[in-house]
């Protein structure tokens, strides 16, 4: 919606309070003309229902409104002696319009301050109930979010596992874009994985003035951009459109900013044509070959602290469907290569043996010359001294076809490519066939322009075209495990009113491949309380939020007792 239909549906909305509502104003001893002024009607509106004025600026907060709103309606009926569970039913369910029928349709009273005093009583549980609800939507909107790392997009860094507090504030918050939706959760609502939100109406956006702008190094939460998933647990999946606030939450580390002109060359990050230097913390993975002439074997790499890599089985003789479905929750790939052997490939954790021998698999493991592993920079290092190792060398793609961002270049891969301009608010290209599948998007779908191409022929909104003026920044971002991060090298720029905030803190940690059988293992303590940004190792201040927590139960213990004492 455009400022000006937004506008008008402000009005409407305020048309159908006046209708719904003059007459209560009168029975309350107020003027009927204070139901019809905006804003000012909602504040006498609080005076009739007998609740704080403060309470006005929730109805007019996106998302917090759509809590409050069926308060309002039913503490208006119940102002009017309106208290039944019928009448609160039929207040919520016809969307304060049953309210129409008790303004003209029923003699109702206001009620007194005593049978206000007396319902009052009753309501302080759901009250602080609603209170807590609200607190904790405006937190999360505008303040601070919890985030969970799905994917190994930046291992090392952050991990499957860690649970993130995301600042809102430090790049500055946005307004919520999309007016109808349940609040606290994101695209889908849990449990029962259906969408959480009505496309319409949505709200003009802006972002409330922030701390920084986000920076190279800079670990980012982020709209996924090009996020056009139908079923919202299966990413797999493509065909809806969005809104921008729902669409699929990423994390990234920002390498590339307004302005600058981006290259990837081996594998490396340039901007204007010198390599990017990361922050210490950064833990760079790429996808290596390790040679052996005695052969690489997953008990050398297991024994040096290598965890990411395949391994190898040949399978004889399946005989059964149940032997079939007991290896498949470990295969991730295979090779039915001649009759009665089947090649497989696992993780570093292999076939459990009591698998192989509960369902009697003829299962041999193959130690190959050559193994790929997914290793540190640092990592790497350190395998090229260890005795049986012969090289480790760092994997950079050859050919990926049209698959890498403009989709116009055979030629480049996730580890070469570029230069590639980051666009800039205020900065103008030039338009052709060559530039222009940069740019397409974001003229045509993150900018709102009627984009046409005839041949040669550049239009944008009827006008020809043979530049572009940018209205937004835009940033480059990438994870840091290189050959395992679906990022900007795919489908390039992310738009500024795409980001979300920034992670600042690690409140918990949990190791995927354990159970909690073994929550020593299961719970990662050390990173714990540990904070996202900053040089140097990680520190866990989980000891110092546990003798905090234990002395405020302490003073809190106290202070009851001597209150009790001297009542």
């Amino acid at each position: 919606m455009t400022l000006l239909q937004w506008f008008i549906f402000f009005l409407a909305v305020q048309v159908v309070h006046y209708l719904g509502t003059w007459k209560l104003y009168q029975k309350a001893g107020r003027k009927s003309w204070e139901a019809a002024v905006p804003v000012y009607n909602a504040v006498v509106l609080m005076k009739i229902i007998r609740k704080p004025v403060w309470w006005t600026i929730l109805l007019f907060i996106p998302v917090v409104n759509l809590i409050m709103f069926p308060v309002v309606w039913v503490l208006t009926l119940k102002s009017f002696g309106k208290k039944s569970t019928l009448d609160t039913i039929l207040g919520i369910v016809t969307l304060g319009l049953y309210i129409y029928y008790i303004n003209y349709m029923e003699d109702v009273k206001y009620i007194t301050q005593e049978e206000y005093d007396a319902e009052k009583k009753k309501e302080s549980t759901i009250s602080s109930l609603l209170f807590a609800v609200v607190v904790a939507t405006i937190v999360h909107t505008y303040i601070m979010q919890p985030f969970t790392i799905p994917t190994a997009s930046l291992e090392k860094t952050l991990l499957i596992g860690d649970f993130l507090f995301v600042s809102k504030f430090h790049y500055g918050a946005r307004t919520p874009m999309t007016a109808v939706a349940a609040p606290m959760v994101h695209d889908t609502i849990p449990v029962i994985n259906k969408k959480s939100y009505s496309n319409w109406p949505q709200l003009p956006s802006f972002r409330l003035p922030g701390f920084e702008n986000p920076e190279k190094n800079d670990i980012v939460v982020f709209n996924w951009p090009t996020d056009t998933v139908t079923n919202f647990r299966d990413t797999k999946t493509a065909g809806l459109r969005k809104p921008i606030d729902k669409k699929s939450n990423y994390v990234k580390r920002c390498v590339g900013t307004p302005g600058d002109n981006l290259s990837i060359v081996n594998g490396d990050v340039h901007i204007n044509g010198e390599k990017f230097t990361l922050s210490d913390r950064a833990k760079l993975q790429y996808n290596h070959t390790i040679y052996s002439k005695k052969g690489v074997t997953p008990q050398l790499l297991i024994s040096n602290d290598v965890k990411e890599f395949y391994r190898t089985y040949e399978i004889r003789n399946l005989s059964s469907q149940a032997q079939i479905d007991a290896l498949r929750p470990y295969i991730t790939g295979y090779d039915a290569s001649t009759e009665g052997l089947i090649t497989i490939k696992t993780s570093a954790n292999g076939l459990p043996y009591s698998v192989i021998q509960s369902y009697q698999i003829n299962a041999q493991e193959v130690a190959d010359y050559q193994m790929t592993a997914n290793l540190t920079l640092e990592k790497a290092e350190k395998l090229r001294a260890v005795t049986g190792i012969d090289s480790v060398i760092k994997f950079v793609k050859k050919n990926q076809g049209l698959e890498m961002f403009p989709h116009t270049k055979p030629t480049w891969t996730e580890d070469n490519m570029g230069p590639i301009y980051v666009p800039e608010a205020g900065k103008t290209v030039e338009l052709n066939s060559e530039t222009l599948p940069f740019y397409k998007m974001i003229i045509q779908e993150y900018e709102g322009n009627d984009l046409k191409v005839t041949g040669n022929e550049i239009r944008i909104n009827g006008e020809v075209a043979t530049s572009y003026t940018f209205k937004q920044n835009y940033y480059w971002m990438m994870g840091d495990n290189r050959h395992n991060s679906l990022d900007s090298r795919f489908w390039g720029f992310v738009p500024e009113d795409h980001i979300v905030g920034k992670p600042v803190f690690i409140w918990m940690s949990l190791d995927q491949n354990e159970s909690w059988k073994n929550i020593g293992k299961k719970v990662r303590w050390d990173r714990m309380f540990t904070t996202v940004s900053g040089n140097g190792e990680p520190v866990s201040y989980f000891k110092y939020f546990l003798i905090l927590l234990v002395g405020w139960f302490g003073f809190d213990y106290f202070r009851k007792k001597k209150k009790k004492a001297n009542s």
